[in-house]
């Protein structure tokens, strides 16, 4: 597993989705969808994700979808874009993916530290880098600041014959499961 967080200037707007979803007050941008696999530039330690450790990229990665059903091929992520309306920020923020089991641990949630940002907003992703990650099925992604709920988003990850426009739209129909 391989979390991804980054930030950049470009303010989106939030787009409406049919999937069950909380989004705080105190965010002010919320987007979410499917991305293809930047470049990273290293790792950084997460402890208590299966892997170990996140993906540090330098690119913003833009969403090629804003569709929830996900379909399960190596490279491609999904996740959520989000601003807080303070310009300071929300420090010390919680990501919890919750999903089904997976890995050799048979894992259900993975979490790790991040914070979203006031001034530009925050990309937090998962990306499927190995076979055992790409657990069909009803996909959750938190982000939660001492215990209070900032975002809830919802991702359904599909065989990719179920969306073969999305399973292709990467180029790595060579790597489609």
């Amino acid at each position: 597993m391989k979390w991804c967080t980054f930030f950049f200037a470009i303010l989106l707007p939030a787009i409406a989705s049919g999937q069950a979803e909380t989004v705080s007050p105190l965010l002010q941008r919320h987007e979410a969808g499917i991305v293809c696999a930047p470049p990273t530039v290293g790792t950084a330690p997460a402890p208590d994700t299966v892997a170990g450790n996140t993906h540090l990229i330098d690119v913003e990665p833009a969403f090629v979808s804003t569709k929830r059903r996900v379909p399960a091929v190596l490279g491609i992520g999904f996740g959520v874009k989000a601003q807080a309306h303070d310009p300071a920020g929300i420090p010390e923020v919680t990501m919890t993916m919750t999903h089904p089991a997976m890995g050799k641990t048979r894992a259900t949630t993975q979490t790790f530290q991040s914070r979203i940002a006031g001034d530009k907003p925050s990309l937090t992703f998962y990306q499927f880098d190995f076979n055992y990650e790409m657990a069909l099925g009803t996909w959750h992604m938190e982000a939660a600041q001492g215990g209070k709920l900032l975002y809830r988003t919802t991702f359904e990850i599909v065989a990719p014959h179920q969306v073969p426009e999305l399973a292709r739209i990467c180029g790595f129909e060579d790597m489609l499961s």
